[in-house]
């Protein structure tokens, strides 16, 4: 027989050889498979008890985590409705009553100085709510509103009498009177301010400037609460 025909015979002869290798290779492997997959699906009654509790065991656990979680939630809801309760019962009960006035009592002359100071009107006539304080002069919003604040000045007018409404340190309207001569003098001022709860509003003296008041009670700082916010 010559190589030309020998040589595609042995070829065709070693490639089914190979393939007959590899199925039986599959199918051992199948078998093998197989009999792991019957080995794990069968399982005694005491095993099938104990991977049933610890299914039951692991779904309580999470639902013990949920049930704890929304009971988190609900008592902070309750802390807020109770809150807010209180608040609308304060509003009813009209709690927040929030009115002031105040001079700076019997001082005669009072300035210049280098610098801006705030002045202290230690002479209270009314302080609903206590939300002014007249050791330190300012006044602070016990809550969120609009509120009306209005101020007087007396003096001398020989001399520059400047004083300057504030709110958390920022100047919102002025009361001045340029010199005119040697004599007593008074002019006022009034404003409307919408104030975060603890804004501070108070009244400065401008530096180089003076003010005067006497048992007559002219200079004065005076506001109240018009509404909520």
């Amino acid at each position: 027989m010559s190589c030309t025909i020998l040589y595609p015979l042995l070829l065709l002869l070693f490639s089914c050889a190979c393939m007959s290798e590899v199925q039986q290779e599959e199918k051992a492997v199948q078998a093998e498979s197989l009999n792991v997959e019957q080995k794990s699906a069968v399982l005694t009654p005491g095993e099938c008890q104990q991977h049933f509790f610890t299914a039951i065991i692991s779904e309580l656990t999470e639902l013990k985590s949920t049930v704890n979680s929304l009971k988190n939630k609900l008592e902070d809801n309750e802390k807020q409705l109770k809150n807010t309760e209180e608040q609308l019962e304060q509003l009813r009960r009209n709690d927040y009553k929030v009115a002031f006035a105040a001079t700076l009592g019997n001082i005669g002359n009072f300035g210049p100085f280098n610098t801006d100071i705030t002045l202290v009107y230690n002479k209270v006539f009314v302080n609903e709510g206590g939300a002014y304080n007249p050791t330190t002069g300012i006044f602070t919003a016990p809550v969120k509103g609009v509120y009306f604040f209005s101020i007087s000045g007396r003096h001398n007018s020989n001399r520059l009498m400047s004083l300057s409404l504030s709110k958390n340190g920022q100047p919102m309207v002025y009361v001045i009177n340029h010199p005119l001569g040697d004599r007593y003098e008074s002019t006022a001022n009034s404003f409307s301010l919408t104030l975060e709860k603890g804004d501070q509003v108070y009244v400065s003296l401008i530096g180089t400037s003076w003010i005067f008041n006497n048992e007559n009670d002219l200079t004065s700082f005076a506001g109240h609460l018009l509404f909520f916010l």
